[in-house]
């Protein structure tokens, strides 16, 4: 691909990348010089690429151990000393709550008392912040004086799995409030900006110059982003030497390495249950997943897991010499749903694109698998597919590093709308539908003395829509009152439907659960109201004022953005309108 353009700011700034996997984190970074090359930093910035995401906390809510000094040699026997709590998987307590993750998630552990999600997040995010300060102080000739100059002004990318949305990413950037990397002002909340871990591992792979090197113009490429918690499926179809687009929704599935971890310590549980060694099966779960889950290669051999006393022997359930033998055909079976998960996605992708799909690259920790990969690679290769990863010494960062690329170079042009976007409505009542006739013991009478029925769904986008940056989406709405100061502003509902175009109902209570409030859309219109001509209802003849405006929606980035528009005196006037998330359950 072509090389960088220079930074043509007119001051010094900052990006700054943090990437809080499941089980591991990462930093990256670049100094926007002007009239220079950004360059990718922060490798190193904790002495290792890989941060573990775990943080102890005391019996006070307060930061004992957190990141590389959480791991270290004997800390869990400080925490039991000092009554220390745990949290990991924390990021997991983030997801949107829906259905189908619940059974997946059952393993996740608890947060730690008088904690939220938000507050660890926050809490994880400062340690990060720190690091990145610490590292640039002692490695940058006159590193205090960078670090000043560009403290105020700092931009923070934030990564997430595909499945996250609006309200995911409001609370993630609360969190970077509540950690003070931001103020919690408009400017500052605008310093935080979000790419999913897909477009950010695509970003890496172009600027790894994998893309040239195995994928041709017009050709489909799919990343398969797998992480400690998820994995991620994102495809794209190359437009030009430096332009991508979707093909096809992404996907997210919570079939991470920790569910790896997971069904083997079901597996534990089950056969050491009645035993004296069940109180062992936390030990024996962490010796697996610190050494036999990445080392696993081959289903042949058998592996032993040390975990007692050489004096302890038990044929039955497989331990002599205190090591219990694992089966490698038991091995692979906690993978084989991961595997089963990839080539499933895979194929589903393949099928919703109407482009050629010829490489798939495998990135993210769980990517360091031999197992993992050598089984899917196996599967693809059957189906002419072209299935590899990069270096796995750099692959922990793929997702860090391709989000500063995706802030700087912004390779995606259009995605591909996830759900069908729309609001609940009341609509006319027409005696003539067989519908409105079955449901008319919910008719009600507007202000203006037409008679309606509530509940309808209004389509604003359909799901897998093509969306460019800049596209907009429509649609007129009304709403009505006897007093022109209740309209002063306008408050509006944005719903998702979580189902295929052809499977929506036209009413909200005949498949509710599908329905899901995405948001709610706020815009003040007090400049406005005071200018709406009285109505007169044609029945009762009372005085009422409507007002008219269209809600406009922008899909095309990373973040879902409004406006609102009305006519003044024959010409449309616009503004911007607040999108607002209500927190997760």
């Amino acid at each position: 691909m072509s090389p960088r353009s220079e930074f043509n700011g007119s001051i010094r700034k900052l990006v700054v990348a943090f990437d809080i996997g499941t089980t591991f984190s990462g930093i990256s970074y670049s100094v926007l010089d002007p009239g220079q090359t950004p360059e990718i930093k922060g490798e190193e910035v904790d002495s290792d690429s890989k941060i573990p995401t775990i943080i102890y906390y005391d019996d006070n809510g307060s930061v004992c151990a957190v990141g590389a000094e959480a791991v270290q040699e004997g800390i869990d026997g400080v925490a039991e000393n000092e009554g220390w709590t745990k949290a990991d998987w924390f990021k997991l307590h983030l997801r949107p709550k829906i259905p189908t993750t619940a059974l997946t998630v059952r393993h996740i552990p608890p947060l730690p008392p008088n904690k939220t999600a938000l507050e660890v997040f926050a809490d994880f995010l400062r340690y990060l912040n720190q690091c990145t300060r610490s590292y640039i102080l002692e490695t940058h000739a006159n590193g205090s004086g960078l670090w000043e100059s560009v403290e105020q002004q700092i931009a923070y990318v934030l990564t997430h799995p595909n499945g996250w949305e609006g309200a995911q990413q409001s609370e993630m950037r609360k969190a970077a409030v509540i950690a003070g990397l931001v103020p919690d002002t408009e400017e500052g909340r605008s310093r935080v900006s979000f790419v999913t871990e897909g477009e950010a591992s695509l970003h890496y792979c172009i600027q790894r110059g994998l893309m040239s090197e195995t994928v041709k113009d017009g050709d489909g490429v799919l990343i398969v982003d797998a992480g400690g918690g998820t994995i991620d499926i994102s495809g794209y179809r190359q437009i030009s030497n430096q332009s991508f687009e979707e093909m096809a929704t992404p996907e997210c599935h919570f079939q991470g390495s920790i569910f790896v971890t997971n069904r083997a310590r079901e597996f534990l549980e089950d056969l050491l249950r009645g035993s004296r060694f069940f109180k062992e099966v936390d030990l024996i779960t962490k010796r697996f997943d610190n050494k036999t889950k990445l080392g696993f290669r081959d289903m042949d051999p058998p592996h032993f897991l040390q975990f007692t006393s050489v004096r302890e022997f038990d044929p039955k359930l497989n331990i002599r010499s205190g090591q219990l033998k694992l089966m490698g055909s038991d091995v692979a079976s906690f993978f084989e749903p991961s595997v089963a998960c990839i080539v499933k996605a895979v194929a589903q992708q393949r099928a919703a694109s109407e482009t050629n799909i010829s490489t798939v690259f495998l990135v993210g920790g769980f990517a360091a698998s031999d197992w993992l990969f050598s089984r899917v690679k196996g599967t693809l290769e059957l189906l002419g597919i072209n299935f590899c990863r990069p270096d796995n010494r750099i692959n922990s960062k793929a997702v860090a590093d391709g989000a500063i690329f995706h802030f700087l170079d912004h390779f995606v042009g259009a995605h591909m709308s996830k759900f069908t976007y729309g609001a609940k409505v009341n609509i006319l009542y027409d005696p003539g539908i067989y519908e409105h006739l079955a449901r008319s013991s919910t008719i009600f009478t507007h202000l203006d003395g037409t008679r309606r029925l509530p509940g309808a769904f209004s389509e604003i986008l359909q799901k897998n829509t093509r969306v460019s940056q800049g596209d907009e989406f429509r649609k007129d709405y009304s709403t009505s009152s006897r007093s022109p100061s209740k309209l002063s502003s306008v408050t509006f509902d944005l719903y998702c439907a979580r189902a295929d175009a052809g499977n929506l109902t036209e009413w909200f209570d005949e498949d509710p659960e599908i329905y899901l409030k995405l948001c709610t859309i706020e815009a003040d219109m007090t400049s406005v109201c005071h200018l709406l001509p009285p109505r007169r209802s044609r029945k009762r003849g009372k005085i009422y004022y409507t007002m008219n405006y269209s809600i406009i929606l922008f899909f095309g980035m990373t973040e879902l953005s409004a406006q609102i528009a009305w006519m003044e005196n024959g010409v449309e006037k616009r503004s911007p309108a607040r999108v607002v998330y209500d927190p997760p359950q």
